[in-house]
């Protein structure tokens, strides 16, 4: 099936099961809470688990028009093949009669991949309560056709505007990231009788980041959070503590149940006695650009950065490129690595001119692990970020293999990909 098929198709499918995941919500009747935002909501669900626990349900790999509903009939939102897509349809109307959780808070993740999702949504789960922690340029080229009719006047408007439907159907408290423009343009749309609330990294009083655990205080308040972390997740923070006030539940100031979902920052020790940084989930240059200032003032010998292509960029690709090249020119890094056509055509001649340090380019994952086998002496400390499969380097990097299941993208699907490119797996 063309991708213009499945495109034309995919609000079809969504509301066919939309259709029947309203009737579990109609006889469940939950308190929904939506997390949402372009990059660092996943790791905000997670925050806000390690607080609240199993007394809630959490919408874990389901945040479109598709795998929500998905999720709210209790379907396997994972489907590889054909034939489950039929399996499901059948299931869908059955499955609407099943019986409903006991618990009535439900905790979703929300994306808006594309022009309509976020409004097909905010009209699916009417939320009660709305986390809204970023807007970026990412899957920008599902808005090129908005930008360039002169509906908006950048990807990133276009974007906010799609996040906005969220908030426009919040009823009652609606708590945001200050820090950005897009988003406070949009909350004129928040309802009257709604209570917004906003978050700021100006609130955080203190911030001190280690390998291990990372402090921020806020509101008078040391939170300690376990892992490496950007002083920007004390935004994250707020928005739980916010939450938290609403739910009127207590904070969990040590984050003592935190388990970060994979590739975002998670540390793990390679061969030859090397530290590495997996932050190989986001590819949009905001969550680059927050990442790169962390490495860049982490205390640690011989840094090296590994990036994939920034992906889904459409008529803004090279520019996205280039201004990671400026980003990474203005750190003090040992080496750089780079993987994919598009930081080889925008970003690699950027850097040679600009760094004085050694600068590579790679078209596949299997020449990167050749590359960091050759040169790797002992005792470096590698950033990946990015996509193309980086995941699938740090894999054979490991020192101990048993943690690969703790990277991203362990399905078979990407196994399989992983493999065309010449890595084991």
């Amino acid at each position: 099936m063309s991708s213009a098929i499945k495109k034309s198709l995919y609000f079809v499918v969504a509301a066919y099961f939309a259709f029947w995941a309203r009737i579990v919500l109609w006889r469940w009747r939950p308190r929904i809470v939506v997390i949402t935002g372009s990059s660092g909501k996943t790791t905000l669900l997670h925050l806000v688990e390690a607080q609240l626990g199993d007394r809630v349900i959490y919408s874990h790999h389901a945040n479109s028009a598709i795998g929500l509903p998905f999720h709210i009939l209790g379907l396997d939102t994972n489907v590889e093949v054909k034939w489950r897509w039929l399996a499901h349809m059948l299931r869908a109307p059955i499955k609407a009669f099943r019986k409903v959780p006991d618990r009535k808070i439900y905790i979703t993740e929300v994306d808006t991949d594309r022009p309509r999702e976020g409004k097909f949504l905010a009209g699916l789960l009417k939320p009660e309560v709305t986390l809204w922690i970023s807007v970026y340029n990412t899957h920008s080229m599902n808005f090129d056709e908005l930008v360039h009719s002169g509906a908006f006047k950048n990807h990133r408007s276009a974007i906010a505007y799609e996040f906005g439907h969220l908030i426009e159907n919040t009823t009652k408290l609606v708590v945001v990231n200050s820090d950005q423009a897009e988003i406070i343009q949009q909350l004129d749309r928040v309802p009257k009788n709604t209570k917004v609330e906003q978050a700021s990294v100006k609130k955080i009083a203190r911030y001190q980041f280690g390998i291990d655990k990372t402090v921020y205080q806020l509101d008078e308040q040391n939170i300690s959070v376990p892992g490496l972390h950007p002083k920007e997740l004390g935004v994250s923070l707020q928005l739980v503590n916010k939450l938290l006030e609403y739910l009127n539940e207590p904070l969990d100031n040590d984050y003592s149940k935190l388990v970060m979902p994979p590739g975002r920052t998670n540390i793990f020790k390679g061969i030859r006695g090397i530290t590495i940084v997996d932050s190989t989930y986001n590819t949009g240059l905001g969550a680059m650009t927050v990442i790169l200032k962390l490495f860049n003032g982490l205390q640690a010998k011989n840094k090296w950065l590994i990036f994939g292509d920034i992906l889904e960029q459409g008529s803004i690709e090279q520019d996205q490129h280039e201004k990671l090249a400026k980003v990474i020119s203005d750190m003090k890094v040992d080496r750089v690595v780079l993987l994919g056509p598009r930081t080889k055509k925008h970003t690699y001649p950027l850097l040679k001119q600009k760094l004085s340090v050694p600068v590579v380019s790679f078209e596949s994952p299997k020449e990167v692990l050749d590359y960091l086998l050759e040169n790797l002496r002992g005792g470096e400390t590698l950033l990946f970020k990015g996509g193309r499969f980086l995941e699938g380097v740090i894999e054979q990097l490991l020192t101990n293999p048993a943690q690969a299941k703790e990277l991203v993208r362990r399905e078979k699907l990407w196994v399989k990909r992983r493999q065309k490119w010449g890595l084991p797996r």
